[in-house]
């Protein structure tokens, strides 16, 4: 059996404030549809929304329960872009290209915005990111991008805040200042995933949850097998992630796990909760092993960070965070800790995502590299309007060129320590 199999949801603080969601039950026999989708988080349930509006006759099949994996457990920022930086698209596609896709990732957050509003999901969607500045040098690469993101994309969201500006809005002194950006945000990802598979389901899906798929048999009419039954169907949408494991080798060596861990504090009350982040607002720095944090609706405050990719989680979890939230909030050194969780994400080794086809008939999402809560929305979109007929804009994202990670299942982890500790110390500098 699958190591993440029929496993429940994160002890996190978005599994305590979920809203319900019924165990769905295990596939058991035959059934066959048009498309058959592989995994229950936001890729694959955006996914399976878009083709069942489309008329499509779909069947998911989810591993453990909807949102088990890195979209029900994420820091919860929306924001406008990709994991990977503008010029590494740009370097590949050339500039118009890149310019498109800088316009499809606003698009994605436009997705969150629509979905929201049209299935009146409960998320506590809210507007307004800072990228914020630990060291001196790193300002002017915020202001170099504030310039760049208005003159050569368009994108007139952004603000360059001073050291004193930014302290009017974070209660820190760590740092020099950031960009602010008022279009992108922040949100409760277990609730929209959740609030997601439920418009799914009214359009037609059909769930199963605590099935992982085992084989699948490619073909004219592929099988995908579970330990107790098979979806036949007319195409596949594998979207699997860091999960993807044994079932696609050759998709497993394009990622690697990197878990990231988050906790919650108590309750801090709307007056303390705003001395800390007087806006509202989502909160990432800009060093390379970097720290991101938010308000919850309740008033407490959710900090992430800690990236690791050595496939064990930090000793004393929530210790371990306090410390690094206390560095960039000493006064709540008298917070208690209520929530302390964490899991994979999956990172392409040139951190752009990995879309395309195995096939005529199979097709992958992966590799959104820790910034998917939006990106995936668009990757649901984007595959269905290749079913459908449409593949200009897949085959856009098939033009990005991926590596295999180095060093092979035995060696590739502790080549990507060593590199990590490299990019440690030079946060430090």
């Amino acid at each position: 059996m699958l190591d993440f199999a029929r496993q429940p949801h994160a002890p996190s603080y978005y599994a305590a404030t979920a809203v319900p969601w019924p165990l769905h039950p295990e596939l058991k026999g035959g059934v066959s549809c048009d498309v058959c989708v592989v995994g229950g988080g936001l890729s694959g349930i955006s996914a399976a929304l878009n083709l069942a509006e489309k008329g499509f006759q779909v069947v998911l099949l989810e591993g453990s329960r909807i949102g088990f994996g890195a979209s029900g457990r994420n820091g919860g920022q929306v924001i406008a872009g990709y994991a990977c930086d503008i010029d590494t698209l740009r370097s590949q596609l050339g500039d118009e290209l890149a310019r498109a896709m800088w316009d499809m990732s606003v698009e994605a957050v436009d997705i969150i915005d629509q979905r929201v509003r049209q299935h009146g999901i409960d998320c506590d969607w809210t507007r307004g990111f800072a990228s914020v500045a630990v060291k001196p040098g790193q300002m002017g690469e915020l202001q170099d991008w504030c310039e760049e993101a208005a003159n050569r994309y368009g994108y007139r969201h952004l603000t360059l805040w001073d050291k004193a500006t930014l302290r009017q809005q974070v209660g820190s002194e760590r740092y020099q200042g950031g960009l602010y950006d008022d279009f992108s945000g922040h949100i409760h990802p277990l609730n929209y995933n959740l609030g997601l598979a439920r418009a799914a389901e009214a359009a037609g899906v059909v769930i199963y949850e605590n099935s992982p798929v085992v084989k699948l048999e490619q073909g004219g009419r592929p099988r995908v097998v579970t330990e107790h039954g098979v979806v036949t169907c007319t195409e596949v949408v594998l979207a699997c992630n860091s999960y993807i494991g044994k079932l696609i080798p050759s998709l497993d060596r394009r990622i690697m796990p990197a878990g990231t861990y988050v906790i919650a504090t108590e309750p801090l009350g709307e007056a303390r909760a705003k001395r800390l982040i007087a806006n509202n607002m989502a909160v990432c720095d800009t060093n390379f092993v970097l720290d991101y944090y938010r308000l919850s609706a309740d008033h407490r405050l959710l900090f992430g960070g800690k990236v690791s990719y050595s496939g064990r989680e930090p000793h004393h979890l929530a210790e371990a965070m306090r410390k690094d939230m206390l560095r960039v909030f000493p006064q709540l050194a008298d917070v208690k800790i209520d929530y302390a969780w964490g899991g994979y994400c999956d990172i392409t080794l040139n951190r752009a995502p990995d879309f395309g086809r195995l096939s005529s008939n199979v097709y992958y999402l992966q590799g959104f590299s820790g910034h998917g809560v939006n990106v995936t929305g668009l990757a649901g979109k984007v595959v269905a309007e290749a079913i459908a007929g449409s593949a200009g804009r897949l085959d856009l994202f098939e033009k990005l060129r991926h590596r295999d990670f180095p060093g092979g299942p035995l060696l590739r982890t502790p080549a990507l320590v060593l590199g990590m500790a490299y990019y440690r110390l030079r946060d430090y500098f």
